[in-house]
């Protein structure tokens, strides 16, 4: 990542700390923004914060993060290796689901992000992620394991949705699903990322567009189930 990119990666994550966009805001321990390389070809984007993620400043660091370590453990990478944030940056009470006012406060937080870190794979865990950065209303059971190339604000990226990991939490057969879909990862990763029909010359600094758009001529593989 230039010096550039990093400094307007820092000035992101300080204008969250200072966040009252939504009223989760008034319950916060803390904004819980994002970690790990911020120059990583995978960005991981989950729900929201938890009560271990409030306390601690940084997401998936509960049992579900634990999940998650093992996971990137298996296709031999950790968090060092990837950017891991949330839809939401701040903690809904009691683990509730995010609102749509909630979830339009973060999104722009969530696509300067992407815009910044410029991921080749952006991997969406759960409902939430899956349905805003697809802009789609198919749910996670439906789409799983399939990727879709999207144009994210001004950033062609491979979409991939995933289960939450808490999912095999609850439901311990998700767990091979999760390591199957996982495994597919380093092959992504490695897939040629030339330029992208459709896609914008340049990139502006500040503005984010609300949402993404499909590429012309990809394929509309998060429509067919």
């Amino acid at each position: 990542m230039d010096d550039g990119r990093a400094r307007s990666l820092e000035q992101s994550a300080s204008d969250a700390t200072g966040c009252t966009r939504c009223a989760l805001a008034e319950g916060r321990t803390q904004v819980v923004f994002g970690s790990g390389d911020p120059d990583a070809d995978l960005m991981l984007v989950g729900e929201a914060p938890g009560f271990h993620e409030d306390r601690h400043g940084a997401p998936f660091v509960g049992e579900a993060g634990q999940l998650l370590d093992r996971l990137l453990a298996g296709i031999g990478l950790d968090r060092d290796d990837v950017y891991v944030t949330n839809t939401l940056k701040c903690r809904p009470p009691g683990n509730r689901d995010p609102q749509p006012d909630e979830i339009a406060a973060c999104e722009p937080y969530l696509f300067r992000q992407i815009e910044l870190v410029r991921p080749a794979v952006v991997a969406t865990l759960g409902n939430f992620a899956t349905k805003l950065l697809s802009g789609r209303p198919d749910g996670i059971t439906r789409v799983h394991g399939q990727e879709l190339e999207l144009v994210l604000g001004t950033t062609p990226v491979l979409l991939y949705p995933l289960y939450h990991p808490a999912a095999a939490l609850y439901t311990p057969s998700m767990l091979r699903v999760l390591e199957t879909d996982f495994a597919r990862i380093p092959d992504l990763l490695g897939r040629d990322r030339g330029p992208v029909e459709g896609a914008p010359a340049a990139a502006p600094d500040t503005t984010i567009p609300p949402g993404p758009r499909e590429t012309a001529g990809a394929p509309l593989q998060l429509g067919l189930f």
